[in-house]
């Protein structure tokens, strides 16, 4: 197995912070929908347990539920994928140390290090020893 470097433009996705597959994402849809379903049903039957004894606005809690269940069940079937991680995508960024640019500007500032002072000093040092 050969390793080798990636060119500039090139990004490399971590294994680990990848998401889950479309059919498991919509399988978990699903499930949680019909875990929904199930305990908006369960609100039903109290609810009319409740009505045909008589028990007033006790009936109404679970009516409430068994009424609202349904739209927030379906907004979240609907809601699209879940996201991988709370934190979001992190491209992995290789940690090199800078290169030099052959040709570029040298690390020597050109004045100090030719000895082109007025004085015909050494160097900066020198330029203030003599000015005093």
């Amino acid at each position: 197995m050969r390793v080798g470097h990636l060119g500039r433009g090139q990004q490399v996705h971590v294994v680990t912070q990848a998401r889950r597959g479309l059919s498991e994402d919509i399988a978990y849809r699903q499930h949680r929908y019909l875990i929904m379903m199930a305990i908006r049903t369960v609100c039903f039957a109290i609810a009319i347990i409740l009505f045909v004894n008589h028990l007033g606005w006790l009936t109404a809690i679970p009516a409430v539920g068994a009424i609202a269940i349904p739209y927030f069940a379906v907004v979240f079937a609907n809601g699209g994928r879940e996201p991988a991680n709370v934190r979001g995508f992190m491209e992995y960024q290789m940690n090199l140390p800078a290169r030099r640019e052959p040709g570029g500007p040298s690390d020597d500032s050109g004045d100090s290090a030719s000895g082109g002072s007025a004085g015909g000093s050494a160097g900066p040092a020198a330029d203030r020893a003599d000015g005093d």
